[in-house]
């Protein structure tokens, strides 16, 4: 399965990042998560862990962040057991990751990640669910493939902040159909609940990504990057084979400052196939509806449909809520319907989470999923898996 990708803690995610203003920086993305707040309220946090046991280190990033450069590291870990009777039945793994960017120009900059991602056993969870008869991935991201080099981009902005430009090793779903729980860092863990599953998104690699301001409150967003990239060994193979997966997204928010707390968008999207036969030609269209109500409550509605030959469902439908609490605390609440290409029957999906912050820079989350009829395990009517991930950021 593919490589598949707000600071410190998850309700930075929804920080007033502007796709025109900040780059295209969705809630996952670098610029996201370098965000020292999450711009609703004071967080008033429960510890200051780990800023109180290396202040030095934390007031020299302050004084880099002041002269343009900013940069953080973090682990994140993640461990589920699953009530299959097919496969490994519990999975770890941890991904270690060094972001940032620099601000070379009044309008210009440099965004980089590099991160390494491993299995503490047999297995990583993000494979968990298929391993155990689920047409599911049920721990985003959290794969074994080792070090990657996820970012290294230029984004160039308008300095009325009307378009952005992005060029370079990118991750398109840092912004491709995002809304504010899309994040496997900090919000849901099911690909269900985070880049559209009727998607054949790419991993990172080189490509070119633009967006535009269409009035005061409508965007466009457009992108063409390499299908076959690898971030484990990056190339510019792209300009010699070809395969490219492109994608164009017109959306309406409430205002520019809010672009991922209030979105509606429509996304169309082409992957073509891969020379030696491995991937079939794809494409499709994917909606996205969430809204932030009252600071608190983000209702949500997506759904996609696809040709359905390389992405993982044919057809998807997913809707929930999310609430964020006192102390950036965040509980989530989703259900999704899909069918596969050539697999008789549905599948639904049911997810719930608390992210229980201790501090910005250290969350816990417990979470439960429930899959009715597993597509790949029709001996099995459901199949129920807990988890815990930890995150801490330096």
């Amino acid at each position: 399965m593919k490589a598949i990708r707000i600071t410190a803690f998850i309700a930075a995610a929804l920080a007033p990042v502007t796709v025109l203003a900040q780059g295209l920086a969705g809630p996952s993305s670098a610029a996201a998560e370098l965000k020292p707040s999450d711009g609703l309220s004071d967080p008033q946090p429960r510890s200051d862990f780990p800023r109180n046991v290396a202040p030095g280190w934390f007031v020299w990033k302050d004084g880099l962040a002041e002269n343009g450069f900013r940069f953080s590291l973090d682990y994140l870990s993640l461990w589920q057991g699953s009530s299959s009777d097919l496969g490994a039945g519990e999975a770890g793994g941890g991904i270690a990751r060094f972001y940032g960017s620099w601000q070379a120009t009044e309008h210009g900059s440099l965004t980089f990640k590099l991160e390494n991602r491993h299995a503490y056993g047999a297995i990583a969870p993000q494979p968990l669910g298929l391993d155990g008869g689920a047409l599911s991935i049920t721990g985003t991201a959290f794969n074994d493939n080792g070090t990657m080099l996820t970012n290294l981009f230029w984004t160039q902005r308008a300095a009325d902040s009307s378009w952005t430009l992005q060029i370079g090793q990118i991750d398109v779903t840092d912004f491709v159909d995002v809304y504010g729980l899309v994040s496997p860092y900090s919000a849901f863990q099911n690909l269900a609940f985070n880049t559209n599953p009727t998607i054949n998104a790419p991993n990172p690699g080189l490509g070119i990504a633009g967006g535009i301001k269409l009035g005061s409150n409508f965007y466009a967003v457009a992108s063409v990057a390499d299908a076959n990239a690898d971030p484990t060994s990056p190339d510019f193979d792209v300009f010699s084979h070809g395969n490219l997966f492109k994608s164009l997204e017109i959306g309406y928010t409430s205002g520019f400052d809010r672009l991922y707390f209030d979105n509606v968008h429509l996304t169309l999207w082409h992957a073509d196939a891969a020379e030696d036969g491995s991937r079939a030609e794809d494409y499709g269209a994917a909606f996205s509806a969430a809204w932030f109500i009252d600071n608190r409550w983000m209702p949500f509605f997506r759904a996609g449909i696809s040709k359905g030959t390389a992405a993982l469902y044919e057809k998807s439908v997913s809707a929930g809520i999310g609430y964020f609490g006192r102390n950036t605390d965040l509980a989530g609440l989703g259900v999704n319907w899909a069918e596969a290409n050539g697999i008789p029957g549905s599948q639904t999906t049911l997810e719930a989470f608390y992210r229980f912050s201790i501090s910005p820079s250290l969350q816990i989350t417990p979470s439960i999923q429930f899959i009715n009829n597993p597509l790949l395990n029709p001996g099995r009517s459901s199949i129920t898996i807990v988890g815990l991930r930890a995150r801490v950021v330096f």
